[in-house]
């Protein structure tokens, strides 16, 4: 499927709702457990989500937007959620997280994002990429941590399972 910026929003704006009704209130043994050293946990992921919508996703919108490759993005702290959650409970991560992307999808659409999927930025690691790259991987992004979190949690029963485990992929990623 061809980028389509309609289309992503139906996925962007659908995160945070689905993950309220997946975590709100759950006790920690789902939240909180990883899959070893150097994993997250749900609780870690929500986290690195809000610090995306603070510092990635529309910010370097805007660059590529006023500045195009001229400004590099500024580069992105995948593992600022462990201070930046420190103290906080996941219901207000969730929450927290929902307030930040409505704010965000409303800039967005804001934006003259349409007649410029085109325009280039620059990725301090990787080099140009289109605005249409950018917000791509916005979407990809969302769906590869709500499928890590189910993961994660999945796998809280990996031995409660018993023989079936041979039949829940998801056990043996």
């Amino acid at each position: 499927m061809q980028f389509d910026l309609q289309k992503s929003i139906l996925i962007l704006e659908r995160t945070p709702i689905v993950l309220k009704e997946l975590l709100k209130d759950l006790p920690n043994d789902w939240i909180t457990p990883n899959e070893g050293p150097d994993t997250w946990s749900p609780f870690d992921v929500v986290g690195h989500l809000i610090h995306g919508e603070k510092t990635d996703w529309v910010p370097r919108t805007k660059i590529i937007l006023e500045d195009g490759v001229d400004k590099p993005f500024e580069p992105f702290d995948r593992f600022a959620q462990f201070e930046n959650s420190k103290g906080k409970s996941l219901n207000e991560l969730l929450d927290q997280f929902d307030n930040l992307r409505k704010a965000n999808l409303k800039e967005l659409k804001s934006l003259d994002v349409e007649n410029n999927l085109k325009k280039k930025g620059r990725h301090p690691e990787l080099g140009e990429v289109t605005l249409s790259n950018l917000l791509s991987s916005w979407v990809v992004h969302d769906l590869g941590h709500i499928s890590q979190i189910t993961r994660v949690m999945a796998k809280q029963y990996i031995d409660e399972v018993g023989i079936w485990k041979k039949y829940l992929g998801i056990l043996e990623k």
